[in-house]
Order: C-alpha cells, then structure tokens, then sequence
C-alpha cells in the first residue's frame, strides 16, 4: 500500500514552483501524482496511509553529490582506513548511509572507497538489506603512484594503466570513475592541492576509456591547470574547483567559460562546518575562496552541492548545514534546493529517476520542519523521510 503525505508547503523542484498546501501521493514506490492537497487527496484510494505536516516543507530526498563513506569524518580518519579491515570498515559505512538517509539524504554519489566497498553497500541497500540512500559508487579513485588517496588502491603509473583501470571499474560494475587530477590536502607527500598529477594528454585518455564504456567522470581539481585539463578534457563532474595556483587563488574565466558551455557541473564540496573551517584557514582567505560560488554561477556554471562528508569535520548528518554558506552569499533558497536535488540529479545522469516531485518518479521525499523557502535551516530538521516509497522517520537531532 502506498501513502499520502501532505505539508503546509510542496517544493517540487520543477518548473511549475511551490505550491501552498500540497501533497503527494506514493504507490508501489513511485509518486503517483502531486499538487494541491484537496486534489491529490481525491485521488487517493480509501484507506490510504497519510501523514500530515501542516507547519513543514515537502520537497524531494536531497542529493549529496561528493560522499566519502569509507572515513568517518574524525582527524585521523584516513589513517583508520588505512589499518582497519573490511568488515569494520563496511559496517562502519552503512551506519554513516543510515545517518545520511536520517538527514534527509536519499542518494549519495561515493567518490573514493577502498576496495569497492561502497559498491558492495550500494547493492546491500538496493537489495533491502540496509537501510540507506540510494549509492552512486565509483570505487577506489585513480591516482599516481604515491599520490592523493594512493592508499585506497587506484593507483596507475601511465596512460596504459589508466586506461586499464577504467576498464576494471567497468567490469566491476561501478558507476562512474573518479580521477584525481591534482593533488589534495589530506595525504603527505606527493602533488600539492593545486599542482597536476595527470598531464591533460593523461585526463584526455582517462575520459576517453570512460565514455567509451558509458561511464561518467568526477575530476578532482583544486588547481587552475588541472581545473583547464579537466574542461578541455570533457569530465563530467569536476570537484572542489578552487582556482589555486601555488597558493594563489587563480579564477580564469575562460575555463569558466568552458565549463558552462560544456554543461559540466562543479561541486564546491562545502562542509557543514564551513565557518569553523572558514576559522581555520583565516576569514580573509575563506572568504576569497568563497566568492568564487556566485562568481561561477554568475558565469552559468552548473553548480551541485555536495560536502565531502567523511573527511575531517564534514559529518554525514547535516548536509543542510552547507547550504547556509550559499544563503549568506545571496543565493536563492529555491536554486539551493534545486542544486541540491534536481540539479544534482541532472549532473549526476538520475534525472528520470529522482531529483524532482512529479509523477512517475522515485518516490524519494524529505518532509523538513519549517518553511524552507524562509530559511534553509529548516532543512536541518528532518520530520519525514520517504526513499523508493518506503517510509522512515529520522530520531529527533540532539540540541
């Protein structure tokens, strides 16, 4: 039996715009029709299950773009994995996809495992025997030897081997590759965050392979030269973009201009603790790196939300907290949410699946308690979850 769920007021995500008490109504884990109460309410058979929020915001399951479930966002996360076995891992993962799926979460792309665990969770929880949002998994992240994330087990030594290991990604069934185009923060030795780790000709191949075989790709790139090769290269997704040459914050518009026009979509990876890390770095150079979100949206650069969540400070239970950086920068609610479900949707290739409130599609919902077009911080209190049109109601956030 399906339900019906009703709310003061229903984000769709589509084009057609908010609508003052509205509901949805759920069968066989699809939305079978959506809109103004009273008429959705006409159609529902006698019986029907209802759950009624007449203060919350009905809108869909969001979409963290850019998850780490293998880490468990403590400082020595990444040494942990590096000792632990799988089972301690794994069940350490599925825990953190059930605390996502509490927060409202209900698809997650995992952008660097070790050993494909995030694709054994993904089948786990698309066979009913976990509890989780739905898992885009791209399995362990290719890297040069010795370099960011090397210890996961993606890495290649030249254009052969990279090649080779997209093909391996293909036949293990993962659903994109992840390519580590600079270096990073969080691993000693190696590339820096804004120096390349691949050569353009390299990221060129590795996206060649990819297509080839149907599979997208999410370029990690702190720096301007790899952010350039990533463009040219056609990736899919490039993640973090921060316009880092050496220290420099270095934005070229005319990469800019390239991601726009090739519909790739960037991922800022915001944390939910953006002001502590904002803190930590200096305010002065937080807010540097921060203006270039409205700089490429203005630009029309395609932007998704995603938190990086499992790396130091980036909790998997608050992903509406990194949606308040983009508030204070004067970024409409209505584009954070749709970057943050049917944008992301979009970017990530689920577009006719999830990402929207229309018939036909996932029923992947999230009921948050307040008016969310008021303040997104009403998105950091989730009353009503509903993923693939089965319900779940998230415990009560500690205060």
């Amino acid at each position: 039996m399906g339900m019906l769920v009703t709310a003061g007021l229903l984000v769709t995500a589509t084009p057609e715009g908010p609508i003052r008490d509205g509901a949805v109504l759920v069968g066989e884990g699809l939305i079978r029709a959506a809109g103004p109460r009273d008429q959705v309410e006409a159609l529902a058979p006698p019986g029907t299950p209802r759950h009624d929020f007449p203060g919350g915001t009905l809108l869909p399951g969001l979409i963290n773009c850019h998850v780490h479930l293998v880490f468990d966002a403590s400082m020595d996360g990444m040494g942990k994995v590096r000792e632990a076995d799988d089972l301690s891992l794994f069940l350490g993962m599925a825990d953190r996809a059930r605390r996502l799926l509490d927060s409202g979460v209900t698809t997650v792309r995992d952008l660097g495992d070790r050993g494909g665990l995030s694709l054994r969770l993904r089948d786990a929880i698309a066979g009913g025997l976990l509890r989780g949002p739905r898992v885009l998994a791209a399995g362990p992240p290719l890297t040069v030897p010795g370099g960011h994330c090397w210890y996961l087990g993606g890495e290649v030594a030249d254009e052969a081997a990279l090649r080779a290991a997209v093909r391996a990604r293909a036949e293990q069934g993962a659903d994109l590759v992840k390519l580590m185009v600079t270096g990073g923060q969080t691993t000693s030795g190696g590339a820096g965050m804004s120096e390349s780790q691949f050569t353009p000709e390299q990221v060129r191949a590795a996206v060649e392979e990819a297509h080839r075989l149907g599979l997208p790709v999410a370029a990690h790139a702190h720096g301007t030269e790899g952010i350039a090769a990533a463009a040219a290269a056609g990736v899919d997704t490039i993640e973090h973009c921060t316009w880092l040459t050496g220290d420099a914050y270095d934005p070229r518009e005319d990469v800019a201009a390239l991601i726009a026009s090739r519909g790739i979509a960037v991922c800022p990876t915001t944390s939910p603790g953006w002001r502590a890390m904002a803190r930590w770095i200096g305010e002065e150079r937080a807010a540097l790196l921060q203006s270039r979100l409205p700089w490429m949206r203005d630009l029309g650069v395609r932007l998704v939300m995603g938190t990086d969540a499992g790396l130091p400070g980036s909790v998997f239970d608050d992903f509406a907290g990194s949606f308040t950086l983009y508030e204070e920068l004067g970024f409409a609610r209505e584009r954070i949410i749709e970057m943050a479900t049917s944008g992301a949707a979009d970017a990530l290739g689920i577009g006719g699946e999830t990402g929207r409130i229309a018939e036909g599609l996932s029923a992947d919902l999230l009921v948050a308690d307040g008016d969310a077009l008021a303040t997104v911080e009403a998105l950091r209190r989730p009353l009503f979850v509903v993923k693939d049109g089965v319900a779940h109601v998230p415990p009560p956030r500690p205060e």
